[in-house]
């Protein structure tokens, strides 16, 4: 809703901000946010690993920092009507970009039970995939799910009451693991880093605030390969064309202080990490 790109319009006079986000609605709150800084301020409706095409479309021949804030956004989870959330009933949408893509009730209703332990495990790490499928698939025999509660029902009654107990609830990994099909979240992470970082100028920097796992080691891998030698193992000398362009800034993580969660509760699971360009090929 723009409250990163606030502080850093106030706190910097002279940067111009492009925004990206599939999300049109959240678009236009920002755009009312910003409204102060309109003649610094590009908003545009696209997805992040649009980026580079974006910034060339705007007459920029690279950019000096990016920072990305993955996932579902408190916007989405609090429009009971997008479906993101288990804690009460709503249709099974779960889109950002409610203007295209297939909806949760669709791969719900249409994946085989194969797939559908596939996307729970693989996207929700949700031991109990092969129940929640199973249970999906039968109780689809009767209706299609189109809401919700349909869904949880349907992941209650085969997680056992010891795992919601210690693990949170019960269907808060198939929620997410739904949720990352449903926007091909990390496909398009795996496209948007590279081509951030690549539209770096020397000197600049690519942030990453991601909030699970899966993000995270995205993140930390091409992070990690932009800041190694290309040079082959054993070599004498190494070449400008096989020096590292990038150093990464962060160890490990950076990790929310206890007042920034207190704040914010949701912050509490935010991993950051930081990338800098340090030189540039050719």
């Amino acid at each position: 809703m723009g409250g990163h790109a606030e502080a850093l319009l106030q706190r910097f006079p002279d940067i111009h901000l492009i925004g990206l986000d599939r999300d049109e609605q959240a678009l236009a709150l920002a755009g009312e946010r910003l409204k102060p800084y309109a003649n610094r301020t590009d908003l545009v409706h696209a997805i992040y690993d649009e980026i580079a095409d974006v910034v060339a479309d705007l007459g920029f021949d690279g950019i000096d920092g990016v920072l990305f804030d993955l996932g579902v956004s408190s916007l989405q989870l609090d429009e009971r009507e997008r479906g993101f959330a288990y804690s009460y009933d709503a249709p099974l949408d779960m889109r950002m970009d409610t203007s295209r893509g297939p909806t949760a009730a669709d791969i719900v209703n249409e994946y085989s039970e194969t797939e559908l332990v596939r996307i729970i495990r693989s996207w929700g790490e949700e031991k109990f995939a092969g129940r929640i499928a199973s249970s999906i698939v039968e109780a689809r025999k009767t209706k299609p799910l189109s809401t919700t509660e349909e869904l949880v029902t349907a992941i209650r009654s085969v997680v056992p009451g010891a795992a919601a107990r210690t693990g949170g609830h019960p269907a808060k990994r198939t929620f997410q693991a739904l949720r990352i099909e449903v926007n091909e979240e990390l496909d398009v992470l795996e496209r948007a880093i590279p081509a951030a970082m690549g539209a770096l100028h020397v000197g600049g920097r690519v942030v990453v605030m991601s909030y699970h796992s899966l993000e995270d080691k995205i993140t930390k891998r091409h992070f990690a390969a932009g800041s190694k030698s290309s040079a082959p193992v054993g070599f004498p000398v190494e070449l400008e064309e096989h020096k590292a362009q990038y150093k990464v800034l962060t160890r490990g993580t950076e990790k929310p202080t206890d007042q920034e969660i207190a704040q914010n509760p949701r912050a509490a699971s935010a991993k950051l990490r930081a990338v800098e360009r340090i030189m540039k090929r050719g």
